[in-house]
């Protein structure tokens, strides 16, 4: 509507009147012909700019096997314990002129960028040679119509100039016509006076923007790389010089597009990612079976002193209590078995571990503490505190 609806006024109340103006094999026509014919040749390239496929990276249906890692720095703490969490290396090098560029990945479609591809946060796509997404024709501009994009700038630059240069001259005619003054032949076609004002200002904003772009061409930058490197002072490794840069933009052929819009939707088949994925899970589990029961054997000792001392307390207690029965010379035997007592008591609430933290999330037996208790209960069958009062 911005350009239709001005090159209709002007067609109408400004080209019309001109037809006439030029006696020489009616040239007078050749303006209302240029201006429909210009105006038509800048909504073929909106179009192409704004339908085009700008080289949109089709997305992964899963991360890339080959780059797969266990971070231990970035673990997450599990039941007391470190796991490693699955990672993928953030950047990777490659090679651009010989120079090494460092290209991201993108979680959202989990790939590596190619070098100059950007993910758009409006499109939600990842964008070869992504320059910008343009809100006038709502699409991005990236490898694939950036050029028709900067030929539908600079043409309707150059409809701006036109509609102004003509519109001017039309008053330039109604001055010569009525031989009054510039206020006067504004008055009779208030019609020319807008277009002018309409196209002085367009033309800053697209003029603008063509000169803008006519610099990165000539330096091989986008748009989105001069405004986020600008202020880094990296070396462009794109540059190919000014001439090279701009055949680089016009006169290369456009790359085909690497989607297949009108293709039906292929149903996901499921990978064999997750086979080396669970030996790595079940490595990850024996380690943690062998942490839980060195833990396990902790926390028995624990239990193993404290039991020990209310064992001795209650044989002491018991001793004092009967006083004279007990005859002086059993003593020894006595503190044999407090020795005994001391090494090896029955030790009960040792019997069961949690192992909350793991996938299984039950409760189970450790052995090596199992035959730790049988063992230790083994040991205190000889020297009962029976035994030791007889």
């Amino acid at each position: 509507m911005l350009i239709i609806v001005p090159v209709v006024i002007f067609c109408i109340f400004v080209a019309r009147h001109l037809r006439h103006e030029f006696s020489s094999y009616n040239a007078g026509y050749a303006i209302l012909v240029v201006t429909i014919v210009f105006t038509v040749y800048v909504l073929v390239l909106l179009l192409l700019t704004s339908v085009r496929d700008p080289g949109i990276v089709p997305r992964n249906s899963h991360p890339p096997e080959e780059e797969f890692r266990y971070d231990t720095s970035a673990s997450m703490e599990v039941g007391g314990r470190q796991t490693p969490s699955l990672q993928f290396p953030r950047t990777k090098e490659v090679m651009v002129n010989g120079i090494p560029v460092r290209v991201k990945y993108c979680d959202t479609c989990m790939l590596y960028r190619p070098p100059r591809c950007s993910h758009c946060s409006i499109c939600n796509n990842c964008v070869e040679r992504f320059d910008h997404h343009c809100p006038w024709v709502g699409q991005c501009i990236g490898q694939r119509n950036y050029r028709y994009f900067f030929c539908f700038v600079a043409s309707s630059t150059l409809l701006c100039i036109y509609v102004f240069a003509i519109s001017a001259f039309y008053i330039k005619v109604l001055m010569d016509d009525r031989q009054s003054t510039v206020w006067k032949a504004m008055k009779e076609s208030p019609a020319a006076v807008i277009l002018m004002a309409y196209g002085f200002i367009s033309l800053w904003f697209v003029g603008g923007l063509t000169g803008f772009h006519l610099y990165l061409i000539s330096s091989n930058q986008t748009t989105y790389e001069n405004f986020r490197y600008r202020a880094d002072n990296r070396i462009n490794v794109y540059d190919r010089g000014c001439l090279n840069n701009f055949l680089e933009v016009f006169c290369t052929k456009v790359k085909p597009s690497k989607n297949n819009f009108r293709a039906f939707v292929q149903e996901e088949t499921q990978r064999s990612t997750t086979v080396p994925i669970a030996r790595e899970s079940e490595a990850e589990d024996i380690g943690d079976r062998r942490m839980k029961v060195e833990d396990d054997m902790d926390i028995g000792g624990d239990l193993l002193k404290i039991s020990q001392r209310h064992n001795i307390e209650d044989i002491e207690a018991d001793i004092r209590s009967r006083g004279s029965d007990v005859p002086h010379h059993n003593s020894s035997e006595a503190d044999s078995a407090l020795g005994s007592d001391r090494r090896g008591p029955a030790v009960q609430p040792d019997t069961w571990h949690s192992s909350w933290g793991r996938s299984s999330g039950s409760w189970e037996i450790a052995n090596e503490v199992v035959r730790t208790n049988s063992n230790v209960t083994e040991s205190r069958s000889y020297a009962t505190p029976k035994e030791a009062y007889q």
